[in-house]
């Protein structure tokens, strides 16, 4: 479960279900959370489950990955590096009919530029998601940055993952490059995503939580509030019949 050991190159299909909320239920949800699941074993912090993200995200020059235009409304690009390592994750997430997959290949922070070779390696790790890029068109966008809390477990279909992501930043960006993630465009402010990750049914200390504070699901998107927070687009009409519909004013979600 710990982001630095899962090195598989392909994740199975799995539930995601998101929640936005403030910091102050958010903190009883964090200790909650200490109390019944344990902590990614390579975090750190107060209380041994926190690390920092940051990713760089890719779209096309008419943002079709924003608008899911066609084929891109069900895929995203990003590079993602934890912490301050020399080492990066080049990752497609795929999301079908309300579940979502991976596909991630490690590699030097260093090869980054080769991302920019106008003809693939075919014996480079990357060749793949190099290809893809290419293929699509895509190309830098956006820097994310942003503090995760992870507590983890093992139920009887397999790992389940609570995360809680804090001070999320924005940052422009068109090179393959991580910049200093301060000064950036705040998202959700004073406000915390809390994501729940299992396989097929619900666990039982998942319904517990849900209960207990009574949260109800979101479907907000990093990149999407990124790319309305820096003025790349605009903020598209939201339909309040859509499930988990809240106030703009409060935090955009889409």
């Amino acid at each position: 479960m710990s982001p630095s050991t899962d090195l598989r190159e392909n994740r199975e299909f799995a539930s995601e279900l998101k929640f936005v909320v403030g910091r102050p239920l958010a903190e009883q949800i964090h200790n909650w959370a200490r109390a019944r699941l344990g902590p990614d074993p390579n975090a750190s912090g107060r209380s041994s489950d926190a690390y920092q993200i940051t990713s760089l995200y890719f779209d096309t020059k008419h943002f079709d990955v924003f608008h899911r235009s066609g084929s891109f409304g069900r895929s995203k690009y990003r590079i993602r590096r934890y912490g301050v390592s020399g080492v990066v994750f080049l990752e497609r997430k795929i999301k079908t009919l309300g579940l979502v997959s991976k596909r991630r290949t490690i590699v030097g922070l260093d090869e980054l530029q080769r991302l920019n070779d106008p003809q693939p390696d075919r014996d480079w790790t990357g060749y793949w998601y190099q290809q893809r890029l290419l293929a699509r068109r895509l190309q830098p966008i956006c820097q994310i940055s942003y503090r995760r809390i992870a507590r983890v477990a093992l139920s009887s279909n397999g790992p389940v993952r609570l995360t809680l992501d804090e001070d999320i930043q924005a940052h422009g960006a068109s090179r393959l490059v991580f910049a200093d993630d301060t000064g950036g465009a705040g998202l959700c402010e004073n406000k915390v995503v809390i994501e729940l990750k299992y396989r097929l049914e619900m666990p039982a200390v998942f319904k517990l939580l849900v209960e207990e504070f009574a949260l109800n699901p979101q479907p907000v998107s990093k990149y999407r509030l990124a790319a309305v927070a820096i003025g790349y687009v605009k903020e598209p009409v939201l339909d309040d019949s859509r499930p988990g519909h809240m106030d703009r004013s409060i935090c955009p979600i889409f």
